[in-house]
């Protein structure tokens, strides 16, 4: 993959605003903590043509509980990646990075809750959450920039023209209301931006794990509106990526279809990796906007995952994206 696309330390930072009204330019990360068995996952997605960012903090806790928030804080640039107590600062180009937030989330009993955001938000306590976090680029970065028109994206023109993605270490602390964890484990992190709408994938398979400091993967099936359906990723060995061949799955689905388990067979050079993941706390999310006086909306389901590798456990995360069409996700069951 690399051969096709360029990458430099100036992508590290946000990039000039384009036309397209809707230009968007994100950043994510993860952190899953082994020993505490939790883990939290944020982004922020810079929408300064439509004059907001689109704000998530997503915390796995120990016990079952999950703290939440999103939001559509205003911006007038693109010229940070900061806005609604969220904050991602690059100190060292592909090394190190320093995340902050500081501000409220509801935390639910029960997960599930996000089925009715509204109800959610309006039924369940509010605390304040403060957390500074260092990640640590632990492998190679993978992905860029196509150098050519012909070359497709990681997730398609109309998606994300540029993006690249890094498995990090993470620690730091974390506090919610009356309680604090110290975090310290493994992530991911990814940087995107082009022009974006949600809608603009028919549905993907992104699953990703880590099992310390030089084991790991991810990998990802996704297939586009014209039906045409990818399939990318590497395997994370001895600090470096090696790109796979194919990767097929299997899933096994709960009665409200979202993703319980999951089977992974990946094409390697001259081998098969088999992984199984299974899902130990689930938020099902969605996207949804106008157009011509017609609702469209997709299903995001993101799951906090253990991954059993040739015997080996790690966390990580599986996330389903699917559009849906009258009332059904297009992606079940595949």
């Amino acid at each position: 993959m690399s051969d096709d696309f360029r990458l430099s330390e100036r992508d590290e930072f946000p990039h000039p605003l384009e036309d397209a009204k809707n230009f968007n330019e994100s950043v994510y990360w993860n952190c899953f903590d082994p020993a505490q068995r939790m883990g939290a996952w944020f982004r922020l997605g810079n929408r300064a043509n439509e004059g907001y960012a689109e704000l998530s903090v997503c915390i796995y806790l120990p016990d079952g509980r999950l703290a939440f928030m999103y939001g559509r804080p205003e911006i007038a640039d693109n010229r940070q990646f900061s806005a609604g107590g969220l904050s991602y600062e690059v100190v060292e180009p592909y090394r190190k990075i320093r995340t902050r937030y500081e501000g409220p989330v509801i935390v639910m009993t029960d997960p599930q809750e996000l089925l009715d955001p509204s109800r959610a938000f309006r039924e369940n306590p509010r605390e304040h959450c403060e957390l500074s976090w260092e990640l640590e680029g632990i492998s190679p970065l993978h992905g860029g920039e196509p150098r050519s028109d012909d070359v497709q994206p990681f997730y398609g023109r109309q998606f994300s023209r540029g993006h690249f993605n890094q498995h990090t270490a993470v620690h730091g602390p974390l506090r919610i209301g009356e309680e604090s964890w110290q975090m310290g484990g493994f992530g991911w992190r990814d940087h995107s931006w082009g022009p974006r709408y949600w809608q603009n994938i028919w549905c993907h398979r992104l699953l990703v794990g880590s099992f310390g400091r030089d084991k790991g993967f991810m990998l990802l099936k996704i297939t586009d509106l014209d039906g045409t359906t990818r399939r990318h990723g590497v395997l994370f060995r001895d600090g470096q990526y090696e790109e796979i061949r194919d990767v097929d799955l299997m899933t096994e689905w709960t009665e409200r279809k979202h993703q319980r388990a999951v089977e992974i067979a990946v094409r390697a050079e001259g081998r098969t990796e088999r992984i199984r993941g299974e899902v130990l706390s689930l938020a099902p999310l969605r996207n949804r906007r106008e157009e011509n006086g017609q609702e469209l909306r997709t299903q995001i389901t993101e799951a906090m995952t253990e991954w059993t590798w040739n015997g080996e456990r790690g966390l990580g995360f599986s996330e389903y994206l699917d559009l849906v069409r009258d009332g059904e996700t297009v992606g079940y069951p595949s």
